[in-house]
């Protein structure tokens, strides 16, 4: 048995469910129409270009979380997995799952992406394990800060490792699959790096390493 692990946003799925989230929410009305957008629009291609402050994005990310019931939020993450997130899962991911679980592997997805918004969608892909951003949540409802360290560049290995302390397991020829340049650190640490659809500086650096680059789209 080895351990496989899988980033989410534009691996396993066809989006990135955190900005798809923000995206929901206009849609909902719930958050200002104007500034949300360019704020989440600016957070995102911060992302895409390797220099995104996580603490910041996330104190922007999770005040929607909190100025809404727990409830409210429920209802909202129901229509967003059926509208947003069940058309974008990827066939061909949920394949590789399937191969992977049939060898008796632990599945682990590993995200930035908050437990909130992920959690739904890693039980529906049906993987054993979620190591997420966790977001605090005080007498039942959600602050604008985390729990813990952000699972995010650097940060996915610090929670890997705690996470790997209260297991049986190891990383002793562990696989990752990822498309983002941000997961680098990650990948390097593993014996097994996979690029999925890979975005350009990650293709560049898996070419020149010699690992595995496959495609999970149609």
């Amino acid at each position: 048995m080895s351990l496989a692990i899988f980033d989410l946003d534009n691996t396993l799925l066809g989006t990135d469910s955190d900005h798809a989230w923000g995206e929901f929410l206009l849609e909902q009305g719930a958050v200002d129409p104007v500034n949300y957008r360019e704020t989440n629009e600016r957070f995102y291609r911060q992302y895409q270009q390797g220099c995104l402050d996580i603490h910041a994005y996330l104190a922007f990310a999770l005040q929607p979380l909190a100025d809404n019931t727990p409830e409210q939020l429920a209802s909202w993450h129901q229509q967003f997995m059926a509208g947003k997130i069940e058309p974008h899962i990827l066939i061909k991911g949920e394949e590789l799952l399937a191969r992977h679980r049939a060898k008796g592997d632990h599945l682990l997805i590993i995200t930035a992406t908050n437990r909130f918004i992920a959690g739904p969608i890693a039980e529906r892909l049906g993987v054993d394990d979620l190591i997420a951003v966790e977001p605090e949540v005080i007498d039942g409802r959600y602050t604008t800060r985390i729990s813990g360290t952000p699972s995010y560049r650097e940060g996915k290995i610090e929670r890997l490792e705690q996470w790997i302390e209260t297991q049986d397991i190891t990383l002793d020829d562990a696989w990752f699959y990822s498309d983002s340049h941000n997961d680098l650190p990650l990948l390097e640490r593993v014996d097994n790096p996979v690029a999925v659809d890979p975005d350009e500086i990650l293709r560049r650096e898996a070419e020149n390493r010699g690992w595995r680059i496959i495609t999970l789209r149609d």
